[in-house]
C-alpha cells in the first residue's frame, strides 16, 4: 500500500508552476489570498501540517513554535535567510528547518549594483525629472553624480552574494575591500583581487561605498550603529540588500539629512514594511521594496529547492538545505 501523501501548509500564493508541482507530489494547502497569513492562522496551520512552508514575512517564533502538532516535522522557509524563524526552539522539538540558499545570489547582487549606480549617478533625480516634464535640455552641470571606476567598495559580509557583488564591481573597475566574520582563503580572495579588513571600523572609515552583505542575527544587530556610521566619509553612500536590522536605520536617517553620508540604496528596512517617513522625503536616498531577488528565475528555483527539502524529508532523508547552529 502507497503511504499517505504529507500534509503540507504553504503561507502565502508562489509561482503557478511551484504550487502545480506541490500539489502533485503533497497533500497541500495553497493560498487562495497572497494576503499574508495572521499569526493565529500560522499556529492552526503548524498543529495540523506535517510541512509548513512560510516565507520571510511571517515570524515563526518560539511561542509558536511550543504549540506546533506532534504532526509538524519540517519547516520548509521560502527564503534564504531563517531569521524569522526561531530555529533553536524548532531544534529542542524535533522540527526541522531548511531553506534556499544560492538561487537568489546572481539577482540580488545585480540589483546591489544597481543600487550603487541609481545612488553615485543619481539615476532617480533623473527619472523624476522626465516623468514631470521640467527637463530642458543638456547642461554641463547638471545632474552630477560619481564616477564609480576607481573608487573603493567596502563589502560587509563576504558570502556568495558578497563575493558576487565583488565580481561585478572589479567589472566597473572598483576596488574590493571587505570584512567578514571569517577571512577567505588566499586563492579566493586572489580570484577577486579583494582586500580584508580585520577592522570593521577601519574598513568602513575608508571606503567610498559600503555594501551591507550579511544576514541578519543576534550579532549583526544594528552593526552599522550610529557611532560606526558617523565613521564614514562624508561623501560616501552606504547600499543595503540585506536585512535592515543590520543598520541603525533612526541613526542613518539622521546623517543622510544633515549631509554627514552623501547618499543611501536601501532596498530592506529595520520595521520591515514600516519604512522612516523621513527617508522617503530625501533626493539623496534611493528606496525599493524589497526586490532585490525579484525575478521569475529566482522564485521557480527557490520553490523548488523547497520542494527537494521536503521531497527528501519525505523519502527518509536530510533534507539538503537544512540549517543547522552552526550556519547562524
Amino acid at each position: 500500500m502507497p503511504k499517505d501523501r504529507l500534509s503540507v501548509v504553504v503561507t502565502r500564493r508562489l509561482p503557478a508552476e511551484v504550487e502545480t508541482r506541490l500539489s502533485e507530489l503533497f497533500d497541500v494547502t495553497l493560498r487562495d489570498s497572497d494576503v499574508p497569513m495572521t499569526r493565529t492562522q500560522v499556529v492552526e496551520a503548524m498543529k495540523s501540517a506535517d510541512v509548513l512552508v512560510p516565507t520571510i514575512t511571517d515570524t515563526i517564533d518560539g511561542a509558536m513554535i511550543g504549540q506546533a502538532g506532534d504532526r509538524l516535522k519540517l519547516i520548509a522557509n521560502y527564503g534564504a535567510g531563517v531569521d524569522n524563524i526561531d530555529v533553536a526552539t524548532a531544534r529542542q522539538r524535533g522540527i526541522l528547518v531548511s531553506n534556499t540558499p544560492g538561487v537568489l545570489t546572481d539577482d540580488t547582487a545585480d540589483m546591489t549594483m544597481g543600487l550603487i549606480l541609481a545612488v553615485t549617478r543619481r539615476l532617480p533625480e533623473g527619472l523624476a525629472t522626465m516623468q514631470s516634464g521640467t527637463w530642458d535640455g543638456w547642461a554641463p552641470t547638471a545632474f552630477l553624480g560619481g564616477r564609480v571606476a576607481g573608487r573603493r567598495l567596502g563589502i560587509l559580509g563576504m558570502g556568495r552574494i558578497g563575493q558576487a557583488v565583488a565580481r561585478r564591481a572589479a567589472a566597473f573597475g572598483m576596488q574590493v575591500h571587505y570584512h567578514n566574520r571569517r577571512r577567505l582563503r588566499t586563492e579566493i580572495e586572489q580570484d577577486l583581487d579583494a582586500t580584508w579588513w580585520e577592522s570593521l571600523d577601519q574598513m568602513v572609515a575608508r571606503m567610498d561605498v559600503l555594501s551591507i552583505n550579511c544576514p541578519h542575527t543576534p550579532s549583526t544587530f544594528h552593526l552599522m550603529n550610529a557611532r560606526r556610521l558617523k565613521l564614514m566619509k562624508e561623501d560616501a553612500v552606504i547600499v543595503n540588500t540585506s536585512r535592515g536590522e543590520v543598520i541603525d536605520e533612526n541613526a542613518l536617517t539622521r546623517m543622510l539629512r544633515a549631509g554627514e553620508i552623501a547618499g543611501a540604496g536601501l532596498d530592506v528596512y529595520e520595521q520591515g514594511t514600516q519604512v522612516n517617513p523621513r527617508l522617503r522625503e530625501l533626493k539623496n536616498v534611493v528606496l525599493l521594496p524589497h526586490m532585490g531577488s525579484a525575478t521569475r528565475e529566482s522564485r521557480v528555483e527557490m520553490g523548488e529547492k523547497v520542494i527537494i527539502n521536503i521531497k527528501t524529508f519525505d523519502d527518509g532523508h536530510r533534507p539538503p538545505d537544512q540549517v543547522v547552529p552552526s550556519m547562524l
